[in-house]
């Protein structure tokens, strides 16, 4: 393809880039260096029948103009970031240069508001992802060993997770493990104990969650390596059943070499798609026991004084934090596409 035919081709692409992604990127990293500004406050005199006394009062006036004339707030550079409600430079130190040990240290740790949202999100990162491709591969697996007149039915009832609202679906389990509901009602029987409560835990709030992203993410894989399996070679197959290769190993060295660039590709959305979690957390009303990093951002921008700066400092190192956990994966891929040039 000529130079001056590839500019125009991607001359689309790239805008949209810069006006959806570059620009919010920069805007977002602009917002985080700067606070809001601090109210003015100025003396007056108030007297009254007793006598005449001064007091402070906000000079509206004043605050208003002083946001006026700098919109974006004071500067404050990186203060922002290394305060106690993001990377927390001063606690970290101090926790642990006084604790005894790790346990102590991460006792310490989870009770600053960032860290305990980022160990959250982690957890249920690297736990959700793997088991929803595990899932999907499996249900991949079985579908496609399906007569053709039942695969139509079953693929149907499969994808309905991905097809409910994400809000909507945590609220379905939401109402389904309360203590009314079909799943805690059954585990009160069962255990005899008309005060178990799955939501009354952190442990099981969190194991909650996990199931949940499963649950719902799950359809995702499965469509992508059904499709895949529709282009498995079938001469391999027929090769290795003749050779006397069992079901196993078969889809251990035939199917599972052909569709892992598949498993690359829905690791990496999911790995994005699950560092964001909010809305379980939301349905779920585990604030107490789960907050993640988006929900720090929510809750940021929500009520009436909305902490601009402390939500786009958020943003910045969750943003951060994805580049990081999708380094391997590039690289790996980076790496693969380098060999087969």
């Amino acid at each position: 393809m000529k130079h001056r035919t590839f500019f125009w081709f991607f001359l689309p692409t790239a805008l949209a880039m810069l006006l959806f992604i570059f620009l919010p990127i920069v805007s977002v990293v602009t917002q985080s260096l700067f606070v809001d500004h601090q109210q003015v406050f100025r003396e007056v005199e108030n007297c009254d029948i007793f006598g005449c006394k001064n007091e402070m009062m906000i000079d509206n006036e004043a605050t208003e103009a002083l946001r006026e004339a700098q919109p974006l707030g004071r500067f404050a550079g990186l203060s922002t970031y290394f305060n106690r409600s993001h990377l927390a430079t001063t606690e970290v130190g101090q926790a642990w240069s006084g604790s005894q040990g790790w346990g102590e240290f991460l006792g310490l740790l989870i009770n600053l508001p960032f860290y305990k949202a980022l160990i959250f999100t982690l957890t249920f990162t690297f736990t959700v992802t793997p088991l929803l491709i595990v899932l999907g591969f499996v249900i991949a697996i079985a579908v496609n060993a399906l007569n053709q007149k039942l695969k139509g039915v079953v693929i149907f009832f499969s994808l309905l997770p991905m097809i409910v609202t994400p809000l909507v679906g945590s609220l379905i389990l939401f109402w389904m493990i309360d203590s009314r509901g079909i799943i805690g009602n059954t585990l009160q029987y069962l255990f005899a104990n008309p005060d178990l409560s799955l939501k009354a835990s952190t442990g099981l709030t969190w194991v909650m969650l996990i199931v949940y992203g499963v649950w719902h993410a799950a359809p995702f894989a499965f469509v992508v390596f059904y499709a895949g399996l529709q282009t498995l070679p079938q001469d391999t197959l027929e090769s290795a059943m003749i050779d006397g290769a069992t079901r196993w190993q078969r889809i251990r060295y035939v199917v599972i070499p052909h569709i892992m660039p598949l498993v690359t590709f829905v690791a990496l959305i999911q790995l994005m798609d699950n560092f964001r979690v909010f809305e379980p957390i939301v349905g779920f009303n585990a604030e107490a026991h789960a907050t993640s990093l988006s929900w720090i951002i929510y809750n940021d921008l929500g009520g009436e004084t909305r902490l601009l700066s402390s939500a786009a400092t958020t943003s910045v190192l969750t943003i951060i934090g994805v580049a990081i956990l999708l380094s391997p994966v590039l690289v790996r891929t980076w790496r693969d596409w380098n060999r087969k040039v």
